[in-house]
């Protein structure tokens, strides 16, 4: 061993953080993994649930109109969830400066305001 004790250490330490950045990687690819699989599941699951309403829903009419109704209603539902999605919350704050507006450095406070004679 003819090395210098600071490259030892470095060394190790190279080790470690590459095992431990190796676990983490193989945790959150697992992770990963069960999630699309649950959501594929869900969507699944949720195909056979349209199916089921379309086929009690063929019991009463047509089924083209029954697989039309649930067309429609799958429709909506996306509709409505892609506009919660993009409501954000409006941040409290000054007004909007309109476009093209120069920007307006910060004004000092006026040495004469606060005295009266």
């Amino acid at each position: 061993m003819d090395t210098n004790p600071s490259d030892q250490m470095a060394r190790a330490v190279r080790e470690a953080l590459a095992d431990e950045l190796r676990e983490q990687t193989t945790r959150q690819r697992r992770a990963a993994l069960y999630y699309s699989a649950a959501g594929a599941a869900g969507l699944y699951a949720g195909a056979a649930l349209v199916g089921c309403l379309v086929l009690l829903l063929s019991a009463a009419i047509p089924a083209w109109a029954a697989a039309l109704i649930a067309a429609v209603a799958l429709a909506v539902t996306a509709v409505l969830l892609r506009s919660a999605a993009r409501k954000e919350p409006v941040p409290a704050g000054p007004a909007e400066v309109p476009p093209g507006t120069p920007p307006m450095p910060p004004r000092a406070p006026d040495p004469g305001a606060g005295s009266h004679p």
